[in-house]
């Protein structure tokens, strides 16, 4: 609903400020430039998606590989000792924990597809343990914000969409940060609400040793002069992804998989989805592009400048903040967004990598809120919204400032 009255205020908005230039300031061409838009955004959505297909395929044919080689029995046991101390309200060994770690697991793999139905049954199994059923019980809002938090170890259809860049894989550490600092806030304001003690010395291991992994890299590639840092970041996202690939595959193969069919049904999949956002590209790039096309968008930004100037920062990054309007109300608005800033600033400037960060930095907050609190037919969702908003805030300001660290000139 809410992306609905978005498209439709950019078009009236383009429209009107379109409409004020021509009468008020004689901008004869202003109208030329928005029709001009209107046939050549429809054309590069559809040029980007077909583009993406081959990308596409092939990661959710490694991502599927992964999923039958036991990555996701694997990860759920691994993180179950964590979730059973942050969700104090559910039973030891209660069945519901099953579909949870299952979830959490593949939306870490970017298996959004897989994880949605299990997220489901996990609401499902939540609703039967909480005593008010109008109500959103502590454990159904951590749930629920920890996964508006987006943590994913690979940002596939990011990566799918920068194909043409110099080096797709370049967004990969600074998303993998980023995103981890969103699900952390969002998990520390859940639990501070909750009373949740996060000074358990399970928790803390967990927090706090991937927590030093995540600073201590930060604090190595900032010391780190830029040629370098930018080989080096190349280096170990290549080690990084293509060790993960190496594991998905031997995984597999130990739990004797065909590995070849695997990847080719998970492939099928990845064309599917190429094609299937084929509409949703097209409709938000064409509304996006006649509101920058109109001036509108311009003036926006050239207000976040001068305020962010009049404060003394650095303001290169505000051409890609339409991507962190767009995160919490819509995927396919941010999506298309983060295109739009691909194709009016260059896939390898400044603006579009903070663009491909922000992208990755969080999910879609009101629309999973919606869709899985309609699913149990809870109406007083408490602070879930709240929360997940902080998150995302914080995974915007992070996704700023680690694409300073990684690709500021």
């Amino acid at each position: 609903m809410a992306l609905n009255y978005i498209w439709i205020g950019f078009f009236l908005i383009a429209f009107l400020v379109a409409l004020i230039k021509l009468i008020f300031f004689g901008d004869t061409q202003i109208f030329p430039q928005l029709l001009n838009t209107l046939f050549d955004a429809p054309d590069t959505a559809f040029k980007l998606s077909i583009g993406l297909t081959g990308a596409l395929t092939f990661w959710m044919g490694v991502m599927r590989i992964g999923e039958k080689g036991g990555v996701v029995a694997i990860m759920s046991k691994f993180i179950s000792p964590f979730f059973s101390k942050i969700f104090p309200e559910i039973p030891k060994n209660h069945p519901v924990f099953g579909p949870m770690l299952m979830n959490f697991s593949m939306n870490f793999l970017g298996l959004d597809n897989a994880a949605t139905p299990v997220g489901l049954k996990t609401m499902e199994g939540l609703q039967e343990l909480n005593p008010n059923k109008k109500t959103a019980s502590n454990s159904q809002i951590m749930f629920l914000v920890l996964n508006t938090s987006g943590l994913t170890l690979i940002p596939v259809s990011i990566m799918a969409f920068r194909i043409k860049a110099s080096n797709p894989a370049d967004v990969f550490l600074p998303i993998l940060m980023t995103t981890y600092c969103s699900t952390l806030i969002g998990l520390i304001t859940v639990a501070l609400i909750q009373k949740i003690n996060l000074f358990n010395k399970v928790v803390l291991a967990y927090l706090g040793g991937i927590t030093a992994i995540i600073v201590g890299g930060l604090v190595y590639f900032q010391s780190l002069p830029k040629e370098q840092l930018a080989d080096i970041s190349r280096t170990v996202a290549g080690v990084l992804l293509f060790g993960i690939i190496t594991s998905f595959v031997l995984l597999a193969i130990r739990k004797k998989v065909n590995v070849y069919e695997a990847a080719i049904e998970g492939g099928k999949e990845g064309f599917n989805v190429a094609i299937r956002i084929i509409p949703y590209l097209v409709a938000i790039l064409v509304s996006i592009g006649l509101f920058r096309a109109s001036g509108a968008l311009d003036f926006i930004n050239d207000g976040f400048k001068l305020a962010f100037g009049a404060l003394g920062v650095n303001t290169d990054f505000v051409d890609a903040l339409p991507v962190a309007w767009m995160k919490p109300l819509s995927g396919s608005g941010a999506r298309a967004a983060m295109v739009e800033t691909f194709e009016n600033f260059g896939i390898d400037s400044f603006p579009s990598k903070v663009a491909s960060v922000l992208q990755g930095s969080t999910e879609t907050t009101f629309y999973v809120l919606a869709v899985y609190f309609g699913a149990v037919k809870i109406k007083n969702t408490r602070y879930a919204a709240t929360a997940g908003l902080i998150a995302d805030l914080a995974g915007i300001i992070a996704a700023i400032l680690i694409s300073y660290l990684f690709f500021y000139p």
